[in-house]
């Protein structure tokens, strides 16, 4: 899969990897190395039960730690509310395209809210199908 764009040190000294799948892609995975070297699992965290554990009060290595890095040009910092957002895509359960949205406050680093919206297809061009 290549060099992660993100890597951690698990409590019990095993690897977390983290392998986005491009910018805006409905993929990303998170692999699971034991500390002897042997994978344990592979598993894409684009999903909404994964998502839906992101929570308020989270911090942003927790986020990071569950969905991966965001869309780097989606990240916007809204300056008047002290709020930095990020973004990912990923299927629904009903097959349709989706944004998930992490709102963290810009000086504690912590989650304040999520939320998803729907993408709208154009012309068959739902990508979940």
């Amino acid at each position: 899969m290549g060099t992660p764009a993100m890597r951690w040190t698990r409590e019990d000294r095993g690897t977390q990897l983290s392998y986005p799948r491009g910018p805006g892609a409905l993929y990303s995975f998170m692999v699971n190395v034991a500390p002897d070297g042997r994978l344990e699992r592979i598993e894409n965290v684009m999903d909404p039960k994964v998502l839906a554990r992101i929570q308020q009060g989270f911090t942003k290595d927790q986020v990071l730690r569950t969905a991966g890095p965001p869309v780097p040009a989606w990240e916007v910092y809204f300056p008047a509310r002290r709020e930095l957002t990020w973004e990912w895509r990923y299927c629904t359960g009903e097959a349709v395209s989706a944004r998930f949205h992490v709102l963290l406050d810009a000086d504690s680093g912590l989650v304040r809210s999520t939320f998803s919206t729907i993408e709208q297809c154009h012309e068959g061009a739902c990508l979940c199908r």
